[in-house]
């Protein structure tokens, strides 16, 4: 039986065409007859392994790939295969603790995973119907978002920082302290050297037990670090259809967005915001809708990092990730070299489901702090220059007083764990003790 099932499933016709040029990113083929998404592969005589490719377009009757490999030993005239088949990743509990490109193939030296089931990376866009309302609170183990930036299971919210501010170090807080049944992390275009880093540090021993991570490299091609974040949510969606609540971290969207930026450019589309194509403003919702909470399943709490060119927080990526969150937690560059770490500036970070998951005396405690905060910050220049006297503004004065231990509150140490009650109630007693 298993014969003949492999007999029929295998195919009658083969589907040829050959290489004809090679323009920087893309491979123009004279045939096969294939579609869009669809993969194919090139083999040449005399060349290294086969070299996995797909079709992304067309152009004057010849079709246009691009490759996952290098193309060192390619030829005119290489054969080019349609393999009837689109981009899939094996998923299953085996997966659980391991590192894998993103094709689900091992990186950790291990062996390959026993999978359950295979996924289209791609997925299927989720009826707004089959949705359920985000009410239940995520705990995420960080002081301040728990305090002050309240996250919701299957929310998806934004981290915007610059280079060097901390954002992978938070990632890593989140992953190794939230209360989740699986944590799905994606890391995009990050240096060799920081995925390593991220397993041995940023990520603690209990993270890694429930963590699964889909690694593309920089140095890898574009395709394959698009191919990685959809392979990343296609991963989190098989553990939501479980029943399972996810945390899905992508570190970081931008480079997703800069590898899509290469693809686009290279099949021609038109550059548009900072060079980037239409396509990239399309797949961005695309994806980020792929998270959340249905209903008869678990949850998708999606983390994206968005790395800040040039701290502008108003860059087309950047501003265009805001619109589409529900909530957004900035770090602060300036808090950074402060020696607040994390360093989440409270006034520019906002959780749009907090009032819907929070008690209205825990709001209330909220406003007051970052009131106190926007206090201080607006009038720090006058306080540090001594051209301010107490007792002029009551409100400053309580500012004043309150500022080093909202700071402490903020401050946390990556291997420091704090449940959400513990941080309500230090919160609860900063502001109470101060206005006392």
């Amino acid at each position: 039986m298993a014969f003949k099932a492999a007999l029929d499933a295998a195919p009658s016709v083969r589907r040829l065409g050959c290489l004809v040029a090679f323009n920087g990113l893309v491979i123009e083929a004279q045939g096969p007859d294939a579609v869009i998404g669809e993969l194919c592969q090139l083999s040449c005589h005399g060349s290294e392994d086969p070299v996995l490719a797909e079709v992304v377009g067309f152009r004057d009757g010849r079709v246009l790939l691009m490759p996952f490999g290098h193309l060192r030993g390619m030829s005119i005239g290489a054969t080019v295969e349609a393999l009837g088949r689109r981009a899939r990743i094996p998923v299953g509990k085996d997966m659980i603790g391991r590192v894998l490109d993103a094709f689900g193939a091992p990186l950790d030296g291990k062996p390959p995973i026993r999978a359950d089931a295979e996924k289209d990376i791609h997925g299927v866009a989720i009826n707004p119907m089959a949705r359920a309302p985000l009410t239940e609170g995520l705990e995420t183990g960080v002081k301040a978002i728990d305090g002050l930036v309240p996250l919701a299971k299957g929310q998806r919210v934004g981290i915007f920082a610059g280079s060097g501010v901390g954002k992978s170090t938070l990632l890593g807080m989140l992953a190794g302290h939230v209360r989740a049944d699986v944590i799905v992390v994606g890391l995009i275009g990050e240096r060799g050297r920081e995925v390593a880093d991220f397993l041995q540090d940023a990520l603690s021993k209990e993270g890694r037990e429930r963590s699964v991570l889909i690694v593309a490299t920089a140095d890898q091609p574009a395709l394959t670090r698009t191919h990685a974040v959809h392979a990343a949510h296609a991963v989190a969606e098989h553990f939501r259809e479980q029943g399972l609540d996810v945390l899905l971290v992508i570190d970081s969207i931008t480079r997703f967005a800069m590898a899509q930026r290469e693809v686009g450019l290279a099949t021609g589309e038109p550059p548009t915001s900072r060079g980037y194509p239409p396509s990239v403003f399309n797949l961005l919702p695309q994806i980020l809708e792929r998270g959340g909470s249905l209903k008869g399943a678990g949850t998708i709490t999606a983390v994206y990092s968005v790395l800040v060119e040039g701290d502008d927080m108003n860059e087309p990526v950047a501003d265009h990730m805001r619109a589409i969150l529900d909530g957004h937690i900035v770090l602060s560059r300036d808090l950074a070299a402060r020696g607040q770490l994390p360093a989440i500036d409270v006034l520019s970070s906002i959780s749009r489901l907090q009032s819907k998951i929070c008690l209205a005396d825990d709001l209330t405690l909220m406003r007051q702090t970052r009131a106190m905060v926007a206090v201080y910050e607006s009038s720090r220049d006058l306080v540090e220059m001594g051209a301010y006297q107490a007792g002029t503004n009551p409100a400053l004065d309580e500012a004043l007083r309150c500022q080093p231990r909202i700071t402490d509150f903020i401050r946390q140490s990556p291997g420091e764990r704090s449940t959400r009650e513990s941080s309500m109630r230090m919160l609860r007693d900063l502001v109470s003790g101060e206005l006392a």
